[in-house]
């Protein structure tokens, strides 16, 4: 089993990140949980640091407009994850009295909570036996047991059981080894560059034992950003997210050139529920509009 020198490699090397502190809320590491995803730690860290000072209970973000979510954002890309966690506060406000619930089931069928959030919190949260699969983990998995650089594009049934198998009996134990095998892979067992002169399960590794042989699957192509629909849309929410009053269409226009693109953009936006068309021809973040400036 190749748990407790991953474990013991943890225990000296592990980041000191503020959601993994033991007196972390359930709530603020829901709040990291979703914000990490597809987001490195360095980005997040002052964005959720700013976020857990304003709204450190699920009560005190439903309180505010779902566009007061989207703002506090900022830049951290894919802003809809910033209304997710705003109806995830509204729902865990309304359904369980303010309390991140501690049950596997009950998180999975909040808003915006998928397969992999639900495992993090009931492991990191409440220190429960969980396979938290993101895609360091299976990176790792995938190299260490099956000799893969890269794990299949999509996570499989063979993946999860083979992850459920590694799990210490143990439900505290279980909890460190999921977050261990994670900061491996962030630090260690990383994508393009592995450190596997500093892995501590080296001997262990199907993967670095075959010679490390290279990725022979599907192309794996990077995401591109620049000139993007995506990149276009961050342009227009930073106008709206500067802003403290609405927008004018023209303020809009000027930050991209391309009007086809930039109007698909915008509609785009507008159908995603992260800007309000206002009456007048102006535009808001949603909810954000005071009776002063209807």
């Amino acid at each position: 089993m190749p748990s407790q020198p991953i474990l013991d490699w943890y225990a000296v090397h592990a980041r000191d990140l503020p959601w993994r502190a033991p007196s972390a809320s359930p709530w603020s590491i829901l709040v990291s949980e979703l914000m990490l995803q597809q987001t490195p730690v360095n980005r997040v860290l002052p964005v959720w640091t700013v976020w857990m000072a304003r709204w450190p209970t699920p009560a005190s973000l439903a309180a505010e407009p779902s566009g007061e979510a989207v703002r506090a954002w900022g830049r951290l890309g894919y802003p809809r994850r910033a209304l997710r966690l705003h109806a995830c506060a509204v729902a865990i406000t309304e359904r369980h009295g303010g309390q991140v619930p501690s049950d596997h089931a009950e998180l999975l069928a909040l808003p915006g909570v998928g397969a992999y959030t639900a495992a993090a919190v009931a492991s990191f949260a409440f220190r429960q036996r969980h396979a938290v699969l993101d895609t360091n983990v299976r990176r790792v998995l995938s190299r260490l047991k099956s000799g893969a650089e890269h794990p299949p594009k999509s996570q499989t049934t063979a993946e999860l059981r083979l992850a459920e198998s590694l799990l210490p009996d143990d439900p505290e134990t279980a909890a460190t080894w999921a977050v261990a095998v994670m900061e491996l892979g962030a630090l260690i067992c990383t994508a393009r560059s592995p450190r596997c002169a500093d892995c501590p399960v080296i001997s262990q590794c199907a993967w670095y034992r075959a010679g490390k042989p290279a990725y022979d699957g599907p192309p794996r192509r990077g995401q591109t950003y620049a000139g993007t629909d995506r990149q276009c849309r961050g342009r227009l929410l930073a106008v709206l997210r500067d802003s403290p009053h609405p927008v004018e269409k023209a303020a809009l226009d000027v930050v991209w050139a391309d009007a086809v693109q930039r109007e698909r953009a915008l509609d785009g936006l507008i159908t995603d529920a992260l800007v309000d068309p206002l009456d007048d021809g102006r535009y808001a973040l949603p909810g954000t509009i005071a009776p002063a400036d209807a």
